[in-house]
């Protein structure tokens, strides 16, 4: 589920379409913000590539956001622990969980700040161990 609502925007008109289309032709992808020239790279630049050729195409296009969530041996795989851990961490309530049907579905972002918070040793006592 995404956060925020999509946002369509109409085709563009032809000729608008086809300046875009011979501006993409470009190498360079660069965003201007109040005056200064930010290069896009990596993911940013080929998101927002593939979102100006669908509209140098014609398309109208819709954007949203989408919350990455993973099964639980993806989860496991990610943050390199057993698939019966991650469970134990769903089951004590220190990794949220969402259920489709029978089947869990971590969060992304929430595998990762635990692996993050356990490599800086920041985690205190693991909720799933037994108490002595």
């Amino acid at each position: 589920m995404s956060r925020y609502a999509p946002h369509t925007t109409p085709a563009l008109e032809p000729a608008e379409a086809e300046a875009l289309g011979r501006a993409l032709a470009a190498k360079d992808v660069s965003l201007f913000v109040d005056g200064t020239a930010h290069r896009l790279t990596g993911p940013v630049d080929e998101a927002v590539r593939d979102l100006l050729a669908r509209m140098a195409r014609g398309e109208a296009v819709t954007v949203s956001s989408a919350e990455e969530v993973l099964t639980v041996a993806q989860a496991a795989e990610l943050a390199g622990i057993s698939h019966s851990y991650v469970r134990k961490l769903t089951d004590a309530g220190t990794w949220p969980v969402q259920y489709r049907g029978t089947h869990r579905r971590i969060r992304r972002e929430d595998v990762l700040a635990w692996v993050s918070a356990q490599k800086k040793g920041a985690q205190g006592p693991d909720p799933t161990s037994p108490q002595t």
